[in-house]
């Protein structure tokens, strides 16, 4: 087996767990962890009160954004620093369906999900010229117009220009006993799940395989017969289609969308959720949502004037204790209770 094969198979578990006959014993383990898990998940909306309920639904969907963003970065080795403005189109889409053409909600994420990937891919083909941090600039570049391009004129009457829109919140369909926060707790639970399978199936595919090997070696993939202009503008077509549904679910939860709440400081804060969650590692985008949208509350109660800076070094603190982010602790962790065995 090659390297390149070797780290293909890595990077394709997104589990802390070795593939293998030898594994077999810990994939149960792992299901009953991840069975439990849900269990939790179901219930919780059940025993807490509508504003934890709201926050934990604000998780997933920058959990969503994140898994999108991982799927750039850590699969396929493109970085990005503008992918705040595909979770921008992706609000701004079900806004401006929900409030201006009366459009159902339900409706809004598929179609979010279609133009972000169309505009996703249109932006990876001319970026396939660029790499590292060329690319990233011209991904920073992005980030930094977006606010700025919904703030103009020709576009407020579909916009609200600085004013934004607000949406109103949907009920529960069908007449079922849940209030609005525990509706979108589930749809946006329910939804995660879907992508989550999604992404999982598709790193484990040939066109997962065909991601890494790009990220890995192009060149050796290219001489390989991988068509890398098509993959690598396809991956950014999905990652931008899953952080547009992301955006959309973000709107509808969050009943507002304005040109400020999608800034430059967004695209940082998703990058921040992938590394703590571990560059790579799919579960990880769940706990990188967690720190991003918890520790600021933490910082602010260290100290209210100070908040940023508190956040700052807890950042630092974090990435010097954990360089690999939740992957490489959870790994290290499994690995010093099976010496213990």
């Amino acid at each position: 087996m090659s390297t390149s094969e070797g780290k293909m198979s890595d990077l394709g578990s997104s589990a802390p767990w070795p593939a293998g006959a030898a594994a077999r014993p810990k994939v149960g383990a792992r299901t009953i962890f991840f069975g439990l898990l849900l269990l939790v998940a179901v219930t919780l909306p059940f025993i807490s009160k509508n504003f934890f309920i709201f926050q934990t639904t604000v998780v997933m969907v920058y959990a969503i954004a994140i898994l999108g963003l991982n799927l750039l970065i850590g699969v396929n080795g493109q970085f990005s620093l503008g992918h705040g403005a595909f979770y921008a189109l992706g609000a701004y889409t079900a806004a401006i369906l929900m409030e201006t053409f009366g459009l159902h909600y339900a409706w809004t994420l598929p179609i979010a999900a279609a133009l972000c990937f169309v505009a996703g891919f249109l932006f990876g083909l001319p970026a396939l010229r660029l790499e590292g941090v060329y690319l990233a600039l011209a991904t920073f570049a992005l980030a930094v117009t977006t606010p700025q391009l919904l703030k103009l004129s020709p576009f407020e009457g579909f916009t609200g220009g600085v004013q934004g829109i607000v949406i109103t919140k949907p009920g529960a369909p069908f007449g079922l006993p849940l209030n609005s926060d525990q509706w979108l707790y589930f749809l946006t639970l329910a939804i995660g799940l879907l992508l989550y399978w999604l992404v999982h199936n598709i790193v484990h595919s040939r066109t997962g395989r065909a991601f890494m090997a790009i990220r890995d070696n192009p060149i050796a993939a290219s001489s390989m017969g991988v068509n890398t202009s098509l993959y690598k503008a396809t991956a950014f077509g999905v990652s931008a289609m899953i952080t547009g549904v992301a955006g959309s679910l973000g709107a509808i939860v969050i009943q507002f969308v304005a040109p400020d709440s999608f800034t430059f400081a967004l695209s940082v804060q998703l990058l921040v959720g992938l590394v703590i969650g571990g560059v790579g590692w799919l579960p990880g985008a769940l706990i990188g949502a967690v720190f991003v949208v918890f520790i600021p509350n933490v910082a602010e109660e260290i100290s209210k004037g100070l908040a940023g800076a508190c956040y700052g070094v807890l950042l630092i603190l974090v990435i010097y204790l954990a360089p690999q982010g939740a992957d490489g602790v959870i790994r290290a962790a499994v690995d010093r209770f099976k010496r213990l065995l």
